[in-house]
């Protein structure tokens, strides 16, 4: 295995399964409110510090507001959703040996996490390499190191994308392999399931029109990548998987080169109906999906 680490809306009427006696889990369609990008006052370009920025400067300069947003539950749908077309995919019965002690340590996620992670890239996007480059794990508790990002958003761009593989790729092999097809797909997860609080929600790539993208320096203490941040603008379709399982997997597609350029914008969000409630915990694993 190939791994390095770093440290409005269109409604669709879908039959969701009625919740058990014992769930508690929200399902349906529900609105809320989504945090969209808002211009530095002073029209500079926007910004933000992955890490502590400099005394003088906030750690980011942009801003958020927020939409009341319809999304509707893909549960009972999974089937229909592709990353080559919608920019997201959504796994079911997907088999793993790790356990809650595996993503309490570092080593024990790239040992035996990785792998899983690897493989089920591979079946999934017949790609003919896959690199992954990092993990997040996200709490939604008072002190953790990441929190969930309530900010729509999507990690890579055209720019970033070519960065990221010349970044962990020899120079020779990066360019070759940037000839071809590059894709940079998210595999997220929870660690408590089901998923009720703060859960992810996820537009449909082909609803979110390239002028909504807006390029963000993603400053880190060495070098400066790129994020995109997102405008709100109609007609976008936005879905959550309610209740999410142990063996279940979202892919976040954040760049395909291909000719669909398929991305998905996403962010979590507060389910009114759950609240803040039991602080979800999740992991996303970030791969370079080459061919």
């Amino acid at each position: 295995m190939t791994t390095q680490t770093t440290t409005t809306t269109t409604t669709t009427t879908t039959n969701i399964p009625p919740p058990s006696p014992l769930d508690n889990i929200p399902r349906g369609p529900i609105t809320a409110p989504l945090n969209f990008y808002s211009p530095p006052s002073d029209n500079s370009t926007p910004y933000n510090y992955v890490a502590t920025p400099p005394p003088t400067l906030p750690e980011r300069n942009f801003s958020d507001v927020a939409h009341a947003t319809e999304i509707q539950d893909l549960r009972g749908r999974e089937s229909t959703f592709q990353t080559s077309i919608h920019g997201f995919a959504a796994l079911q019965n997907v088999s793993s040996r790790a356990t809650r002690q595996t993503f309490e340590d570092e080593a024990a996620i790239r040992e035996n996490y990785y792998p899983e992670v690897e493989a089920l890239l591979l079946e999934q996007t017949g790609a003919q390499k896959v690199l992954l480059f990092d993990h997040t794990i996200r709490r939604a508790t008072p002190g953790a190191d990441r929190a969930p990002v309530n900010r729509v958003h999507v990690d890579q761009t055209l720019k970033s994308a070519s960065q990221r593989v010349r970044f962990h790729l020899p120079a020779a092999e990066a360019e070759e392999m940037l000839k071809g097809r590059v894709r940079i797909i998210n595999v997220w997860r929870p660690l408590n399931p089901p998923i009720a609080a703060y859960p992810l929600a996820v537009a449909d790539s082909r609803s979110v029109p390239p002028e909504a993208m807006v390029g963000i320096e993603h400053r880190y203490p060495d070098r400066t990548g790129e994020t995109a941040a997102v405008r709100q603008t109609e007609g976008q379709e936005w879905w959550y998987w309610s209740g999410m399982k142990a063996d279940e997997r979202l892919l976040l597609q954040c760049f395909d080169s291909g000719d669909r350029g398929a991305r998905v914008p996403h962010t979590a969000f507060v389910d009114p109906r759950s609240g803040e409630g039991v602080g979800r915990e999740s992991i996303e694993v970030r791969a370079l999906v080459f061919g």
